[in-house]
């Protein structure tokens, strides 16, 4: 099967928020394999591979399948930037045509070897590295889902998980995408996990990472659908690392599957944002414990406020 490589190219004063928009118009259009050329800072040199190459400008690339319905999602694809500009967002799209064997292997070039915290360290399952003697390394692929590790979002999350998870704590990752919380989640000695993704593709991926990284498999259990098709089982710590217009949608939903002590790191939030979070907070009678900020992004634990 061909692909169309899709490049948005676009310009905005607040590329955070950009970046944000178009990545969701791609992923809810079924454009797969998605990458982000932001002029972002450069991560740590000196763990095991380059660091990546600062793009001049701002783009977003991502594939989609040459179906019968291309041409048609391409035009949605075209009509959804325009209404951007609303926004002060413009973009200009550009389309590919490249064959199987190369979309799926296109992508991998821009994915490097990077630690997030003093233990955490995460590796591309065709990178080499030379862990040190403490490291939890996360081996991935992230194959046609979101999250490597590299964005802001997911390193903040990453890092309030580690300091939030008690091992034999449970888990649960609303949005899985390539599972790499989950992972992490085992890494640091969770009893029980739990992912959920609306995509079927990235439940998939996460699957194959999760075998990867020699999880269990009677450790998890993973599903394809919406929060509130799930089960209503709590756990102690949840992870969501997607979008601000989708965490207050579902507020109430992760609130139910929050343990009577339990917490939720939430993230992908930009700054802008964080107000509207906040108010769905408070409808759930839930507070924010910590905050971390990197750049536009911000990523905030919650718990239940105390009872008098």
């Amino acid at each position: 099967m061909e692909y169309r490589k899709i490049i948005a190219g676009f310009e905005s004063d607040n590329p955070a928020l950009a970046e944000e928009l178009i990545c969701d118009m791609f992923f809810s259009s079924g454009v797969n394999g998605v990458v982000c050329h932001l002029p972002l800072a450069e991560p740590d040199e000196g763990f095991g591979t380059p660091t990546p190459i600062v793009p001049d400008g701002n783009r977003i690339d991502g594939y989609l399948p040459e179906t019968l319905d291309a041409d048609k999602i391409l035009a949605q694809l075209n009509r959804r930037a325009e209404a951007l500009a609303q926004d002060g967002i413009h973009v200009s799209i550009q389309t590919e045509t490249v064959a199987d064997q190369d979309w799926a292997h296109a992508w991998k070039e821009h994915f490097h070897v990077i630690r997030i915290t003093d233990r955490m360290v995460v590796k591309p399952a065709w990178k080499p590295f030379d862990p040190d003697p403490d490291d939890l390394v996360i081996h991935l692929d992230p194959g046609m889902a979101f999250g490597t590790g590299t964005h802001p979002s997911t390193c903040m999350c990453l890092k309030q998980i580690q300091a939030e998870l008690t091992p034999g704590q449970t888990f649960l990752d609303v949005g899985c995408g390539s599972g790499i919380l989950m992972i992490a989640a085992a890494r640091l000695g969770a009893s029980r996990m739990a992912g959920i993704d609306t995509d079927p593709a990235a439940v998939a991926v996460a699957k194959e990472n999760l075998e990867k990284n020699e999880v269990p498999a009677d450790q998890y259990h993973l599903w394809a659908g919406t929060l509130d098709q799930m089960d209503a089982t709590q756990y102690d710590l949840i992870g969501a690392n997607i979008i601000a217009q989708t965490l207050v949608a579902i507020m109430g939903d992760i609130r139910l599957r929050m343990a009577p002590d339990g917490r939720a790191v939430l993230s992908g939030i930009i700054l802008e944002r964080l107000p509207d979070v906040e108010t769905a907070l408070k409808q759930q009678g839930l507070i924010i414990l910590t905050r971390d900020t990197d750049a536009e992004w911000v990523t905030i634990t919650v718990g239940r406020e105390p009872c008098d």
